[in-house]
């Protein structure tokens, strides 16, 4: 009696967890939406979430307003899930809804749909460890892609008449275990899914994440700390690029009405920062990423594997960066100019024509660092009516550059530049703009907040 009682209360301490975690989709979480003046630029800040837990928008090259143009998706860790899970938060009201509670959940490739209120995110596979960790884990669950009903769930979260957490989700389809998972991008006519994969080795795999990983005692990316370091040798930078930039990969296409799945292309280099455009159907941008520079960074093709190609090639001195599509036929991208070398050349915020090729600066900011290091802009946004791009720059400041006259607007600055960048995006109505900020917590966690666009 006595050992069943023990395996009774063993299984109920491996089960109570998972429930616990279930029971979390839908809940609903005080607002923490407040006001405050930036006390530079005067202008208002709407902080959406304020607490210590760290929130964190998806990347700028994939959608963070809902369909209905409503809410704001994001991850944080304000569930306890260590490795954080899916939220949404009101602009209006400044509800913040839990959409995931599964400890598989993958929170770094989140993809909303554009048309409809839906969400498509991956669960499972294998789960990374602590750099320098010697924990085993447990044999992973079968890597899945999950399409979330986000609309009935925030509707019925708002009612109070939750359902079971799986009414709301169709399994799309399960992932080959013999790659690594390298994101997700979904098609501009939604029919179909992109997803980045790696073939490489293992070990190669495991150095580069942990050399990403890596920070300061002030919780600041050592990557971010060598790739800024004016008295780092250009070419002992190009020796770490090329070694971070090792990879087997390729981008394959999910069917998302019938999950299947076929290969699009193979690339002999580390595959990074996967995108569809959402303007048109079967264009896809990805870049050689090497976590700095690289010797061609930008590439596109189309879904079936036609037209592989460079965009904007690039000369031996400069550094390309955080392409985002702008519009239809835009892209927009930095060509970074924070170290005295790459000065020598135009730099700043650039728009290329992906049709005719056909490129434009459109602008960059002074920012003296100390010790010789030079700031500048570092990541960019377009928005969709083509009027504005917005920058971040090193120093943790926000801006707004109007295209038609290149008047350039400092809209909010004193953002910390960690636990990582503030990202800018802009709303879907071109009025807004998101970014993720550690100025409230002194760069240990970071906290939504959306500043408007000016009128000229």
């Amino acid at each position: 009696m006595k050992t069943r009682t023990l395996l009774i209360t063993a299984l109920c301490a491996f089960i109570v967890p998972a429930a616990l975690d279930a029971s979390n989709v839908g809940k609903r979480y005080p607002s923490e939406m407040r006001t405050m003046t930036d006390r530079v630029t005067g202008a208002t800040l709407t902080v959406l979430t304020a607490s210590s837990f760290s929130d964190a928008k998806p990347y700028q090259t994939h959608d963070t307003w809902t369909a209905d143009g409503n809410w704001i998706i994001f991850r944080s860790t304000r569930d306890g899930a260590k490795n954080g899970q899916i939220f949404v938060v009101s602009e209006i009201t400044g509800d913040i809804i839990q959409l995931t509670g599964d400890p598989a959940t993958n929170t770094g490739s989140i993809n909303l749909s554009r048309k409809e209120m839906k969400l498509y995110y991956s669960r499972g596979g294998p789960r990374r460890l602590p750099p320098g960790s010697v924990t085993t884990l447990e044999a992973p669950r079968p890597l899945q892609v999950i399409e979330l009903n986000i609309g009935n769930l925030i509707a019925d979260s708002m009612a109070g008449e939750l359902k079971a957490p799986e009414t709301y989700e169709r399994i799309v389809v399960t992932l080959p275990d013999d790659v690594r998972d390298g994101g997700l991008a979904l098609d501009a006519d939604e029919t179909r899914l992109y997803w980045g994969v790696n073939y490489a080795k293992p070990d190669l795999q495991a150095r580069q994440r942990q050399a990403a990983a890596a920070r300061d005692s002030k919780g600041a990316r050592q990557i971010d700390k060598s790739n800024t370091d004016p008295k780092v040798d250009r070419e002992a930078n190009r020796k770490r690029f090329a070694e971070a930039g090792k990879g087997d990969c390729g981008i394959k296409m999910i069917d998302i009405a019938t999950g299947k799945i076929t290969d699009v292309i193979k690339v002999p280099f580390r595959l990074g920062h996967l995108q569809a455009n959402p303007w048109t159907p079967g264009e896809i941008i990805y870049c050689h990423e090497t976590t700095g520079d690289a010797v061609q960074r930008i590439w596109a093709c189309n879904a079936d594997g036609s037209n592989n190609r460079p965009i904007y090639v690039e000369t031996d001195d400069e550094w390309i960066t955080h392409e985002t599509v702008a519009g239809p036929d835009e892209l927009i991208f930095n060509i970074m100019g924070h170290l005295p070398y790459l000065r020598e050349h135009p730099t700043g915020i650039a728009v290329i024509n992906l049709r005719t090729k056909e490129m434009k600066l459109l602008g960059q900011v002074e920012e003296d660092m100390g010790n010789g290091q030079l700031g500048g802009f570092w990541h960019s946004n377009g928005s969709p009516d083509g009027k504005w791009a917005v920058g971040d720059t090193f120093k943790g400041s926000v801006y707004a550059i109007n295209r038609a006259t290149g008047k350039r607007t400092m809209l909010t600055t004193g953002h910390k530049m960690r636990p990582d960048h503030t990202h800018p995006i802009v709303s879907k109505d071109s009025k807004r703009v998101l970014i993720q900020s550690g100025m409230l917590t002194d760069g240990k966690a970071l906290n939504l907040m959306v500043v408007a666009l000016p009128e000229e």
